[in-house]
């Protein structure tokens, strides 16, 4: 697992560093040998390298990478944005290091476009962006991507310039890099989308900061996830099991013309490992939900229309000897659902995933999250959380760590974050990144198989972190196979079923 820095804890651990003993003028040599091997291997034969640096530290990166360039005897231009007596400290050193070599930064000619076969190097910005680029800055940005335009590779120092190292948002313009070498730790706008579709392939480098400097990270965190994070918080089968082993999973869902979110749900449980699956639905829904799989059993809900306030008996009495609750794929959007989902969870003993129309039902009544006796997932969407919060979805989408992480805190409850890099935010405002998953994936029912297999892993007896981490990376790793088989364009939520029968497999489960 790596914790994802925000700007302000990277200048901390710089900070650190240097009151452990450890020179900036080391890290920055390190720094720029780390980003000259990873031009080197983007470059074809005879490749000429274009660096552009900017006045800061990451300019003083490019500018060691010159000088090691050219010590080489590899084809280099150097261009600054400023002046070189505007450089300060270890930058400043670099450049007279660099005039020593017999290299001088000067403008690039526009004659010696970059193209197939060479390399240019963003140095220009790094983490203490705080505007958008302008002037010299900006044109060299629009240079260079001209220049991947016509075939050069792009390697960024650290972050691609313009990029927001908080949010993931490019300001504009911003460097689209083919690979961005970071160094000692991941920033957060490099693991969240856009930011994370800007910095192509991210290599993390370490170049010498101290262990001891790390002390200075305290509090909550966002951390990266990684397989071996998530392999082990799902527990092997046991050879003298049984169906009663692996839990009962009741799905509240479907209805009139959306059964199949029910189903897939259902399928999604059963597909995650659950012992027995019941659908609770209206007469109506019922057969269309279980012709999908003859393994999922079937409950009435004999009332008409939205779930409300008649229907809590019933529904605590299916809830009854279950291990795990996913109320809300395909419900029926009704104005008094609210009133029925308070006392629901007042009583309910298991822990419950609260999905799609239950999370719209929860809008404007989050108070009655606080009144849950059992531990709560929920997984909404971007439109889903924005109708929780009454925002936009845009401005969810701008905010997304901020909003998840002071939604669970707030709310005492662990919510998934659905989209491009899913979100997986703590109580305690841990918020963890998943990487797994594809756009192929940007189609209906992908989030009712979400929500079926975290039933089906609480029912299992996992808590609801684990459940959460778990099953979102185990979803998009089912998406990553089922693109691989199927590609992008035409895949479909029941393709996942199979690729959580690949993940099992692969992880002996």
């Amino acid at each position: 697992m790596k914790r994802a820095l925000t700007a302000a804890e990277m200048r901390a651990v710089d900070a650190a560093s240097a009151d452990h003993g450890m020179p900036g003028s080391v890290l920055m040599e390190n720094a720029g040998e780390a980003l000259t091997q990873a031009a080197l291997k983007e470059a074809g034969p005879g490749g000429r390298f274009f660096v552009l640096c900017g006045l800061g530290n990451n300019g003083g990166d490019g500018l060691v990478v010159a000088r090691k360039l050219a010590g080489l005897g590899r084809t280099v231009f150097v261009e600054l944005t400023g002046e070189g007596t505007a450089l300060q400290h270890d930058a400043a050193r670099n450049f007279d290091a660099l005039k020593a070599c017999g290299v001088t930064p000067a403008p690039i000619p526009a004659e010696l476009g970059a193209g197939h076969g060479d390399v240019v190097v963003d140095a220009l910005l790094g983490t203490g962006l705080s505007r958008a680029p302008e002037g010299k800055i900006a044109d060299a940005i629009g240079r260079m991507s001209a220049w991947r335009a016509a075939g050069a590779r792009v390697v960024s120092a650290d972050l691609p310039s313009g990029l927001d190292s908080d949010s993931g948002v490019p300001l504009s313009p911003c460097v689209t890099a083919d690979v961005t070498t970071t160094f000692g730790y991941v920033k957060l706008g490099q693991v969240i989308e856009p930011g994370a579709s800007r910095c192509g392939r991210l290599e993390i480098v370490d170049i010498g900061i101290p262990r001891a400097a790390e002390q200075v990270l305290t509090g909550t965190g966002v951390f990266l996830l990684e397989e071996s994070d998530v392999r082990g918080r799902i527990p092997r089968r046991r050879s003298d099991s049984h169906k009663g082993t692996y839990g009962h999973v009741l799905v509240i869902g479907g209805s009139w013309g959306k059964t199949g979110a029910a189903a897939l749900a259902s399928l999604g449980a059963l597909r995650g490992g659950a012992g027995l699956v019941t659908v609770a639905t209206r007469p109506e829904s019922l057969v269309p939900v279980m012709q999908h799989a003859p393994e999922v059993m079937g409950l009435e809900l004999v009332n008409e229309g939205a779930l409300g306030p008649r229907d809590l008996n019933a529904l605590l009495d299916a809830a009854e000897g279950k291990q795990a609750v996913v109320f809300g794929p395909g419900i029926e959007r009704g104005d008094d659902t609210w009133k029925l989902l308070g006392p629901f969870l007042e009583e309910l003993t298991c822990p419950c995933v609260l999905d799609a129309d239950a999370l719209n039902a929860l809008a404007g009544h989050l108070d009655l999250l606080q009144k849950a006796k059992s531990e709560l997932l929920l997984t909404p969407h971007p439109g889903e959380m924005a109708r929780l919060l009454n925002l936009t979805s845009a401005e969810v989408q701008k905010n997304r760590v901020p909003l998840a992480r002071s939604f669970a805190k707030d709310h005492q409850v662990v919510l998934v974050l659905k989209g491009a890099r899913t979100l997986i935010a703590r109580d305690d405002g841990t918020v963890f990144i998943n990487p797994t998953g594809n756009p192929g994936m940007a189609t209906g029912g992908t989030g009712d198989v979400l929500a079926g297999l975290c039933g089906a892993l609480l029912a299992q007896g996992l808590s609801t972190e684990d459940a959460a981490v778990a099953g979102t990376w185990v979803h998009g790793l089912a998406g990553d196979i089922a693109k691989d088989r199927r590609g992008e364009m035409g895949l479909i939520a029941t393709d996942l079923l199979d690729g959580l029968g690949e993940v099992w497999r692969r992880w002996s489960r």
